[in-house]
């Protein structure tokens, strides 16, 4: 084999390598697009339960208008942020509602015959799915962008990805308020 054949092979090997990891960038932001998608949808069905939720809860407990106020105005925040919004600011306009709905659930705590109700029960339940299949959404989610921000920012794929204009994407995070999210909601009367 004569030099040339060797550095035709050696120049096929880096391009096959550069075509490879372009592909890999290109396969992680598109699942985490799809991850993200994944979130949106079950955002979309919180936000299509609260309504009844919240109108069961405001036959009980007609003079807790503040709570149901606050859940209303959180919840209009979140539908009302654009879908090109970050995954930080989606997450702090989500804890805000989180937090509304704990409230909303404390105040129905002090009426008993609203914790028997079969529609109450049934949106209680259909919300904690739905919150149970956001949190695990969002894991999917921060794992595949980690992923990504990895491969962008380790040797060799730094290389490519900013020759190729690969950004690192945001993790869906609590935030500042991570630890006033975690805290239970006190309702006093």
């Amino acid at each position: 084999m004569n030099t040339i054949t060797i550095t035709l092979i050696i120049l096929a090997v880096i391009v096959l390598w550069i075509i490879f990891a372009y592909n890999r960038f290109v396969s992680l932001v598109n699942r985490a697009k799809e991850a993200w998608a994944d979130i949106a949808v079950q955002l979309k069905r919180r936000y299509d339960l609260i309504p009844n939720l919240v109108e069961t809860v405001k036959g009980y407990a007609s003079h807790e208008s503040s709570a149901f106020e606050n859940v209303t105005k959180a919840r209009a925040a979140a539908m009302s942020l654009p879908a090109q919004a970050g995954a930080s600011s989606k997450a702090q306009i989500e804890n805000q509602l989180s937090g509304a709905l704990k409230t909303l659930f404390a105040v129905s705590e002090a009426y008993p015959d609203l914790k028997a109700n079969q529609n109450f029960l049934q949106l209680q339940k259909e919300l904690g799915d739905t919150e149970d299949k956001i949190q695990a959404s969002r894991r999917f989610y921060n794992t595949i962008v980690m992923t990504l921000n990895t491969a962008i920012q380790s040797f060799p794929g730094n290389v490519i990805s900013s020759s190729f204009g690969f950004k690192p994407m945001d993790l869906f995070e609590l935030g500042a308020d991570e630890q006033s999210a975690k805290q239970p909601i006190q309702v006093k009367f």
